[in-house]
């Protein structure tokens, strides 16, 4: 298995996806929905409307890889208040939604006028 460092973008798709889809409707989605390139060195990322199933789809040297995790008692953190529908993560963001962190909400950034 690759490292997630290894690709030179991961992206999540928003929009909960049939876990039946297999390689080829996932293939779709990333060219059709996404417009994405699919041979490019990337990892396209789905999730169920349950969020209790992840798949991860990407190309390699000789073909199509999918990656499949299911949370037992728990549910994947996804993104709510996106507009857009393909979000781009990092490879530490990524490990941190594995591991069901939620890195969706950030701490806002904090602006002093004046300091006592």
């Amino acid at each position: 298995m690759k490292s997630l460092a290894s690709f030179k973008a991961l992206y999540v798709h928003r929009e909960a996806v049939d876990m039946r889809k297999n390689i080829n409707g996932l293939s779709a989605i990333v060219q059709e929905e996404m417009k994405l390139e699919l041979k490019s060195s990337s990892l396209f990322i789905f999730c169920n409307r349950r969020r209790t199933h992840m798949k991860i789809l990407y190309f390699d040297k000789s073909g199509f890889a999918l990656w499949l995790k299911r949370l037992e008692g728990s549910k994947f953190p996804w993104p709510k208040n996106f507009d857009q529908e393909t979000i781009s993560v990092t490879a530490a963001d990524m490990e941190l939604l594995l591991d069901g962190i939620n890195v969706w909400t950030r701490f806002k950034e904090v602006h002093f006028e004046t300091v006592i």
